[in-house]
């Protein structure tokens, strides 16, 4: 990123602070939920027995720290091997469509993730990273729905016993 763009991301930061929200659920469990920009949708599922069912729910807003952060997130627990994608992505920054992009197609060589059309998609996480990223997880994508009946039918497909 430029001065200019480190600047406008501090001021926003400053100015409209997003509070970063992740919930735990249960620890034994090998699926995470996304909810991208659905803050709403996130404390529905942390109000529901759906989070009983899962180990981690949390949102994704940026196509670059946002992913980096997910994707160390779920190296460091081996037990993740599922996320499920859902709710709105961000208008412009469409971290969703970058985390689809960043696994199925990884990082070119300047970390940029190949065929994302997200604004600034340069991740800091290193190639070995996105390769053991891409190893571990399949990811679900169900970007768009927001009913947690039908999410709770997807975790149950894709629960381990």
């Amino acid at each position: 990123m430029n001065l200019i763009e480190d600047i406008a991301g501090e001021l926003c930061r400053i100015l409209l602070p997003i509070e970063e929200e992740v919930f735990f659920g249960n620890p034994t469990s090998n699926i995470t939920i996304c909810t991208l920009s659905s803050i709403s949708l996130l404390k529905d599922i942390t109000h529901s027995d759906i989070i009983k069912e899962i180990a981690i729910a949390g949102r994704l807003l940026s196509e670059n720290k946002g992913i980096d952060s997910l994707i160390r997130s779920v190296l460091s627990n081996e037990k993740i091997d599922m996320i499920i994608l859902c709710g709105k992505d961000t208008t412009g920054h469409k971290p969703g469509d970058s985390l689809l992009c960043l696994y199925k197609n990884g990082i070119d060589e300047n970390h940029k993730i190949i065929g994302s059309h997200s604004p600034h998609p340069i991740l800091t996480v290193t190639k070995k990273e996105v390769l053991k990223f891409q190893r571990q997880v399949k990811i679900i994508n169900k970007i768009g729905e927001a009913n947690i009946p039908r999410l709770e039918g997807i975790v149950k497909t894709f629960k381990k016993i």
